[in-house]
C-alpha cells in the first residue's frame, strides 16, 4: 500500500478478473486506487455507498448521497472518467495508453468537520473485456458459442498484456543501453585524461633532468 498526502492509494493487481473490496472514509475525504493497465483494456466498476445512521445505529443507503468518480491516465495526464452517480452506481472506461491509471472516489457531501459523515463503500472492479450480457445473447447464440467467445476474449486480453510487457521491456532495454553507452564513453574519457597526464609528466621530467645536467 502506498499513501500520498491527498489520498490513499492501493495497488491493485493486473488480472482479468473482479477485484472486490470495501473500505471506510469520511465524507470530506477522497480514496484513490492505482491500476496498471495495458492499452485498449475495458474496465468496469460497480460501487455501493452507505452512511452511518447514529440514531438507528446502522449503515443505510441515502439517495441524497452522490459518489464522484474520476479516472486519470498518469502517463498522459488525460482524464478518461469524470462523473457523479447515485450511491449505487457503475462506471466504465477504456484505457487509451498503457501504464498506471488513478481511480479516485469521493462523496458530494460538503461542510465543516461537524457535518462529516462516516461512509462505507463497496467497490467491484472488473479488468478485461466486458462481461457478456447473457439475457441479450440467449435468443441468438448457443452456450457453446458463448464459451468460445469468452475464451477468445481471454486470449485477446492475454495478447494485450504480452504486448504491454514487451513495451515495458523495450523501454528498460533502451534505458540500459543508453546507460552502458555513457559509461563506456566516460571510461574512455578517463583513460584519455590519464594517458595525457602521463605523457605530460614524462616530458616534464625529461626537460627537468636535461636542464639539471646542463647546470
Amino acid at each position: 500500500m502506498r499513501i500520498s498526502l491527498s489520498s490513499t492509494i492501493l495497488a491493485l493487481p493486473l488480472i482479468s478478473a473482479v477485484n472486490a473490496l470495501h473500505f471506510y472514509f469520511e465524507s470530506n475525504e477522497k480514496r484513490c486506487f492505482m491500476e496498471e493497465l495495458p492499452s485498449d483494456t475495458i474496465v468496469e466498476g460497480h460501487y455501493k455507498a452507505y452512511i452511518w445512521d447514529e440514531p438507528a445505529n446502522l449503515w443505510k443507503m441515502d439517495q441524497d448521497v452522490g459518489i464522484h468518480v474520476a479516472v486519470e491516465e498518469l502517463s498522459s495526464g488525460h482524464t478518461v472518467v469524470n462523473t457523479r452517480g447515485p450511491p449505487d452506481g457503475r462506471f466504465t472506461f477504456t484505457s487509451h495508453e498503457p501504464g498506471d491509471h488513478n481511480i479516485c472516489l469521493h462523496s458530494n457531501i460538503t461542510g465543516g468537520w461537524l457535518t462529516n459523515q462516516h461512509i462505507k463503500l463497496y467497490l467491484d472492479i472488473n479488468v478485461g473485456s466486458s462481461r457478456p450480457d447473457a439475457e441479450a445473447d440467449s435468443s441468438h447464440v448457443t452456450t457453446l458459442s458463448s464459451k468460445i467467445r469468452e475464451l477468445n476474449n481471454k486470449v485477446v486480453d492475454i495478447q494485450r498484456e504480452q504486448r504491454y510487457m514487451r513495451e515495458v521491456e523495450a523501454t528498460f532495454r533502451d534505458a540500459s543501453e543508453l546507460t552502458n553507452s555513457r559509461a563506456v564513453w566516460w571510461s574512455l574519457l578517463q583513460i584519455g585524461v590519464l594517458v595525457g597526464a602521463g605523457i605530460w609528466q614524462m616530458r616534464y621530467l625529461k626537460v627537468y633532468f636535461e636542464d639539471k645536467k646542463l647546470r
